[in-house]
């Protein structure tokens, strides 16, 4: 009869996939399972998701697995790396957790492996370390340690001014230079400075309210206010640049993609003795007016082999805000380059 199987062959089917099918319990005594798991076991259906071929099942401090055994080894390394991070840290966000499950290069897995003390860029109040969290802000640490100048360009959540600033505190705490410098454009992002409320100060300060927040994260509040009434920490637009000459000083100019050419180079002209500068932006978020064209892009591709000058690309796996920022990112990004080419189709 056709399509017929003989009993005895489909018996012998189901005992060689048996064979192939193994089971792993992985204990949880080390950590707080809810931890692990998740809120409304968020964590665990990320897990489920990066590993569909698996049976994953959740008893109270236990995880049991079922599938292949090459599949359940791959996942069984990925929850020994997070059950050891969560040691060390007691915490670990949604985010982390997908970075570490889904992390199948080397750099992406090896970050999250016990770190050397000295990969600590600063401490901050409470004892809150920080450091580089992904694989492309060690190399921007990298790039940094070994150029004076380092442009660092990606999207939005990827840690670059958050490293930079980091990578500032760091070098005034050790006493290599004198003083920060925090620098943005003063652009309207869709918004008019004119119609806010206070003094001109009052009305900047919202544009630079990123980069004191991330001094927050760093520098006690009473040391923060002395070294900002002193001035060894500087907070100011761009423009205040103009003139003048930076030595002994860490500068970052951030959001760096609303600078024209001229501003651009104007700021790269300051740069003085023992001086070291980063330069982040974002070129999918442009906020100048359409008749100005953006200086990154023209600085970044005329300084490209300039000896002392580091370049650095961040994407959307340095994402480090909540885990949808990443898929929001890469939605943007396909849209993006679907208009390009109606654009050109049109044309």
């Amino acid at each position: 009869m056709r399509g017929y199987i003989p009993v005895s062959l489909f018996a012998g089917f189901l005992k060689i996939n048996r064979i192939n099918l193994t089971e792993a319990i992985i204990n949880l005594e080390t950590v707080n399972p809810i931890e692990f798991f998740g809120v409304n076991n968020g964590k665990l259906d990320i897990l489920k998701k990066k590993f569909p071929l698996l049976k994953i099942l959740s008893r109270g401090k236990q995880i049991k697995l079922s599938g292949s055994p090459e599949q359940i080894q791959s996942a069984k390394e990925k929850i020994d790396l997070v059950i050891s991070y969560i040691e060390r840290n007691g915490h670990m966000s949604e985010n982390y957790f997908d970075q570490i499950i889904g992390g199948d290069d080397a750099e992406t897995v090896d970050h999250f492996v016990e770190r050397h003390p000295n990969e600590v860029l600063v401490f901050g109040p409470n004892g809150k370390s920080v450091r580089a969290r992904t694989a492309n802000q060690k190399k921007l640490v990298q790039e940094a340690e070994k150029n004076d100048i380092v442009f660092a360009i990606g999207p939005a959540g990827t840690g670059k001014t958050y490293t930079a600033v980091a990578l500032a505190v760091r070098a005034l705490k050790n006493k290599q230079v004198k003083k920060i410098i925090l620098t943005r454009p003063a652009v309207e992002a869709g918004e008019s400075l004119g119609f806010l409320p206070g003094d001109l100060k009052e009305k900047i300060d919202p544009y630079l309210r990123p980069l004191y927040d991330a001094l927050d994260d760093m520098i006690p509040a009473d040391k923060l206010g002395y070294y900002m009434s002193t001035r060894t920490i500087e907070i100011a637009p761009l423009a205040y640049m103009r003139g003048r000459t930076l030595d002994n000083a860490f500068i970052i100019l951030d959001e760096a993609q609303n600078a024209t050419d001229l501003q651009l180079k104007m700021f790269l002209t300051r740069i003085g003795a023992n001086a070291k500068a980063i330069i982040t932006g974002d070129m999918t978020q442009v906020d100048l007016p359409r008749n100005q064209k953006s200086g990154l892009q023209t600085a970044v591709r005329i300084l490209q082999n300039i000896s002392g000058i580091g370049h650095i690309e961040l994407d959307e796996e340095d994402v480090v805000r909540h885990r949808l920022v990443k898929a929001i990112i890469k939605a943007y990004h396909k849209e993006h380059e679907q208009e390009t080419e109606r654009q050109d189709y049109r044309k």
